[in-house]
């Protein structure tokens, strides 16, 4: 019984997350999320699609409010990128994305971080990995997804907008992504939830998959669909959006 007290006298600190550093991640709803690196020095906002984005709260429409050390931006489609200029003049974050992208954005060179395929930019403590993705960014640059890594060794994946393909295979054997922002909404232009576990499944081995851009519109699979086709799978974590959790 003593042995066993000790053990989780040792225990009990490294148990939960409220006194642990953690990635903060936040869902503005939709593929927009806020991230937050483990010693609060580097915010990063990813796909920033706020103001006219049904599932953002009417609490967190505010450009004004954000004040990000980075936007990272997926491709240019309205739904990713709308809000990435007017937030980046407010506050002066720098906007990674694309080359071909970034280049055409009304800002300062400086704010501008442009990149592609296989690349990386370091942001504050941490950095940012351009992976490849499956869609269409027209006229301004391929589509891509990104990889973040962080100084305590863990990495998150933003697949943004995608199709399940054979090069995710390499994303996990380059990259091991522990968490997962995964695209599930469906429709006419992305892979459907099924899919989108199959992905999962077949190519990766994460700590943890929320999946994201569903229920905005009528076209993408809803909440309930998108949560049956995740049924059993014990990785899979569904966000509220507007709520931040630590990971």
């Amino acid at each position: 019984m003593r042995l066993l007290a000790l053990l989780v006298a040792l225990l009990l600190p490294t148990l939960g997350h409220a006194d642990k550093p953690g990635i903060d991640i936040t869902w503005l709803g939709h593929a927009t999320f806020l991230v937050t690196s483990p010693s609060g020095q580097t915010t990063l906002l990813i796909d920033p699609f706020i103001r006219q984005n049904p599932s953002t709260p009417a609490a967190r429409k505010k450009i004004e409010d954000y004040k990000p050390t980075a936007i990272l931006v997926t491709h240019s489609h309205f739904d990713h990128a709308a809000d990435a200029v007017d937030i980046a003049k407010a506050s002066g974050a720098k906007v990674i994305g694309v080359a071909m992208y970034v280049s055409k954005l009304e800002l300062p060179d400086a704010q501008k971080l442009g990149g592609n395929v296989g690349g990386e930019i370091a942001v504050g403590d941490v950095k940012v990995h351009f992976v490849p993705a499956m869609h269409g960014s027209e006229p301004s640059g391929r589509p891509l997804g990104f990889v973040i890594e962080f100084a305590d060794g863990r990495r998150l994946y933003h697949t943004g907008d995608t199709w399940i393909f054979g090069d995710m295979a390499l994303i996990q054997e380059i990259h091991h992504p522990n968490i997962i922002l995964l695209q599930a909404g469906g429709g006419p232009y992305n892979q459907n939830p099924t899919v989108a576990r199959l992905a999962i499944e077949k190519y990766f081995k994460p700590d943890v998959v929320i999946p994201m851009h569903f229920g905005t519109w009528p076209v993408l699979a809803d909440e309930a669909t998108v949560k049956k086709a995740f049924e059993g799978f014990s990785k899979a974590h569904f966000m509220t959006p507007g709520t931040t959790e630590r990971f």
